[in-house]
This record gives C-alpha cells, structure tokens and sequence, in this order.
C-alpha cells in the first residue's frame, strides 16, 4: 500500500513537471563548429533523457564483457553447490528411508561436489553407521571437529561410537569434552553424570547438574528429581563410615523429593539412631502415604532399637493407617501382628488377601500357620502354594530385578531408572527370601513332639501254649540252658525326631540327591518322603 501511494506521488510529481514545461517552451540554440542548433526546451530534454539511456545500454554491454569470465565461474558453482546440497538432501532421505545403496551415491556425489562442506562430512559418517562401518563413520567425525559449527556434532558422533565399541573412557572423555562447552546439551551432562555415579562420584555429578541448570538445560522440576537422587545415593554410601554427612544429604534428599522413597528410608533409620524418633516418624510416614514399600515398613518399626514387639506394632499400625486400602500395609500390620504374638488380629488382616494370594501372603500364611498352632501341615501347604503364586513387586532397571535401589540403571548407566514394580517373566524376587527366612525360623521354633513310650509287656503264656517259656528275659537254648538275653524288638526302639523342610521357592533347585537318600536311610524314612 506504502508502494502504491510513493508510485501515484511519483506519477504526480512527473505529470506536474511536464506540464509545467509545456506552458513555459523557450528555446535552446547551441552552434558548435559551423552548425546552428535550435530547439524547445521539452525536446532538448527528451534528446538528452534518449541519450542517456544509450550510453548506459552500452556501458552495461561492455561490462557484461568484461565480466562474463567471472560470472561463468560464479554460475558453474553455484551449479555445483546446488546439486551437492540436493546430493546430501538426496542421501539424508535415503538414510531415513533404510535405502544404504542410495545413500552411499549420494553421500560420493556429495564428497565430489561439496568436499569441504561439513553436512557433507556428516552423511558420510551417518552413511557409514547405517552400514556398520565404524572406522570410516569416526574418519568422518574426526574432520567434523575442525569446525566449530559441527563440533559438538562431532562430539556426539564419537560419544555414540565409543560406547559401541566399550570404551568407557574415552566416551567419558568426549562427553566431559561437550559437557564443558555446552553445558545445557542434555546428552553430554546425562552421559558426564552417570559415568560419575558409576564410579561413586556423587559430588562431581551433582556438579555437572548445577552446570546444566545454570545453563538452562532442565526445568526446575527434573532439577529437583536429579539432585535428590544423587544426595539419595550419596547418603546410602556414607550410611555406615560417615552417618552425619549422610544424615545431611538425606535430609536434603527428603526437602527436595519428599515422596523419594530410599531417601526416606536412609532418613528414618539415621534419624531413628540419633534418637529423633518423631522427626523420623514423620518423614517415612510422608514417603509411605504416596508409595508404600516394605522397607519403609521395615525403617518405621525398627526406629528404636531394642523396642519391645508391642511397640513396634504400635508404630506400624500409625504407618498402615497412611495407606489402610494398600496390601502392603496389610502385610507391614501382620508381621508386627506375628511378633508381638497378636495371632487373631495377624489373621484378620491377612483374610482378605488370602483368597488371591501373592507369593509373600502365601509365606506369611506359613508363618502364621506355624506360629500360631504349630501346624507344619498347613505351614508346608501354603509354602507349596507359594510356587504358584502371583510374584510380588520389586525394584526393576532395564529388565534386571534387584533387592536394593540404586541411582543409575546396571545396563544402560541411566539415571533414575529403577521402579517399583511387578517384574513380568521371573520366578520369584528378591524379596522372598527374607520371608522364607521367617517360616524357616517358626518351624524350627516348633517344639519336637514327645515319643510315645513302648508298649507294656505282655503276660506270660500258659504251660499249655505253644510258645517257648522266656525267663528273666533269657531265652532257653537248644540244649535246655539258658541263653543270651534277647534283643528288644524294632518296634520298642526310640525313633528319632521327624525332619521338616519346606518345599523348595522357585529359584531354589532343592537339596542334593545322595544327600537326602543318606538322610532318608538313616531317619528310618523311605527315600523320597
């Protein structure tokens, strides 16, 4: 619009000049060398206007001229350019479309047109790791670097390819390289980071973490996430040599992720040493009302030690009371239920878990049974149903299930990889045989039953009987006089006390063959039993 009203003005301006000049004609006369020139004003002008234009045309034409050689270099290549960058396009697109044959003609044409041109660098590295060749693929990376456009590029490149090749170290060292000149790049301060946590460096990995939030690489809430598990991990480290500092990261740890359940559990059982039982209370009991664990559970009846059972199940039922509806607070309430000896309350709680019944149910089913009547029966019953039970939850990483929560992943080095959950394809966690333990311990705790005594003896038979009179426990011999005392019979023999075995968890093979023969030989037992 602002075009159209300075082209209209333009207009204007010229058609006011010319009629200006055609009210005002004059006259020109120019004599130069014998000739006499006369002419109006408006034609001298539109001569010279005519004029003007020629000699620009010819001044144009002898420049083109002049310049034609520069201009044909200039469009060969511009030419070149154009179809080296339609080669890279041409080779990108065949790499994303798994064409490797296309890609490596394209990524030569590239090299050929454009061989200074860093992209060009790029698909042949990229070329090259779709084809499984990792020494070109590095070559290419290598000459990356010396831009410093497609350094970090390069960086990453290298990163990827050393930790194909199980280098360790130098994947750290490229990553700690971008990590200092970028650190916002997510990739190079994840990789810093867990390289750290690998090796026990907690401080130097929450260092790169401070690095990348001042850079503005993470939101404040991943920032929070991360630094709690570090201090997490940090406080599980220094737990035993050094409880102070531990106390304080943990602590740190529960302000920053209150619902970051190892954090809980090293602050509770830290707090509960120094004696700040209340304090500890409150923060294990704030992490078991979001995510109830057993080993909260287990943090929050053991607070004190040396407490009597009553009181550890006083504190557990103000635990389970965060999370009445969640079965792991049924199973908290009824180990401190079968401590203290409450078997009836131990009972009701588990009745409702008993009609589906996980493989830690089953077995605390067993204990219960054992504990209660001294039933090794029906304790032998519900550890056989245990087998086939549904599992349990445990800590999972990258497929690999563990007993204990740490802060990177064993497989890939990630962190924060591990989750509570139900593992799918094992037979049994980790967590089970701390209750196997527990039905091991109440069965043997059992006492042995009393051996009933012989059976009286008979009275002696009569004159007229036909079996051999026996005197004083001696046997009449063949001639008439008395013989060796008589042997007791195998019936009046003490026997010795039954054996009881559970049957063996899912992970367990079960016990050596020669071994339970021998046993069931000298037991008086068949084999097998």
């Amino acid at each position: 619009m602002i075009r159209l009203v300075i082209l209209l003005v333009l207009l204007a301006a010229v058609a006011f000049g010319a009629s200006w000049l055609a009210d005002r004609p004059g006259e020109i006369v120019m004599v130069w060398q014998g000739w006499r020139i006369e002419t109006s004003v408006p034609v001298a002008l539109a001569v010279l206007a005519l004029f003007s234009g020629v000699l620009l045309v010819v001044w144009w034409a002898i420049s083109l001229l002049l310049s034609s050689p520069r201009l044909i270099t200039r469009f060969s290549r511009r030419r070149r350019r154009e179809k080296g960058w339609a080669a890279v396009s041409r080779g990108l697109l065949a790499i994303g479309a798994g064409n490797p044959a296309e890609a490596r003609r394209a990524s030569q044409d590239a090299a050929r047109l454009l061989p200074h041109e860093p992209l060009t660098h790029l698909l042949a590295a990229q070329s090259a790791q779709f084809e499984g060749d990792p020494e070109l693929a590095r070559a290419s990376f290598r000459l990356m670097l010396e831009s410093p456009d497609t350094r970090l590029l390069a960086l990453r490149g290298l990163h990827t390819e050393a930790r194909r090749a199980g280098d360790v170290a130098a994947a750290r060292l490229l990553a700690e390289q971008a990590a200092e000149q970028a650190p916002a790049l997510a990739w190079a301060a994840d990789a810093v980071i867990e390289a750290r946590c690998a090796e026990g460096d907690y401080p130097g990995a929450r260092a790169v973490l401070e690095k990348q939030m001042a850079a503005k690489g993470i939101d404040k809430v991943q920032h929070r996430r991360r630094r709690a598990i570090l201090l997490a991990a940090e406080a599980m480290a220094l737990e035993l040599s050094d409880p102070p500092v531990a106390k304080e990261r943990a602590l740190e740890a529960v302000r920053l992720a209150p619902t970051l359940e190892p954090a809980a559990a090293v602050a509770g059982r830290l707090l509960g040493a120094g004696g700040e039982l209340k304090k500890a209370l409150k923060i294990v009991e704030a992490a078991y009302a979001v995510t109830p664990h057993p080993e909260l559970a287990e943090v929050a009846a053991h607070l004190r030690p040396g407490d009597a059972a009553l009181d550890r199940l006083k504190r557990i039922r103000l635990l389970a009371a965060k999370a009445p509806t969640h079965p792991e607070s049924a199973i908290a309430l009824a180990h401190a239920c079968i401590d203290a000896l409450e078997f009836a309350e131990a009972r009701a709680v588990l009745q409702p878990l008993a009609a589906e019944p996980t493989q830690r149910i089953c077995l605390m089913m067993a204990e219960l049974e054992a504990s209660e009547h001294g039933d090794v029966g029906k304790a032998r019953e519900w550890a056989a149903r245990a087998v086939r039970a549904p599992r349990d939850p445990a800590w999972i990483a990258d497929g690999v299930v563990s007993d204990q929560w740490a802060p990177v992943s064993p497989v890939t080095g990630k962190l924060d990889a591990y989750v509570w959950a139900v593992p799918p394809g094992v037979t049994a966690t980790p967590i089970l045989e701390h209750e196997a333990e527990r039905v091991r311990a109440a069965i043997a705790a059992i006492p042995p039953r009393p051996v009933a005594p012989p059976p009286a003896p008979t009275a002696p038979a009569e004159a007229d009987t036909a079996e051999p009179a026996q005197t004083n426990g001696l046997q009449p011999s063949a001639n008439g006089h008395d013989a060796a005392p008589a042997e007791p019979a195998k019936a009046d023999r003490p026997k010795p006390p039954a054996i009881v075995a559970l049957p063996p968890l899912p992970d367990d093979p079960g016990p050596d063959l020669d071994e339970d023969e021998a046993l069931a030989s000298r037991s008086g037992r068949p084999t097998g039993v």
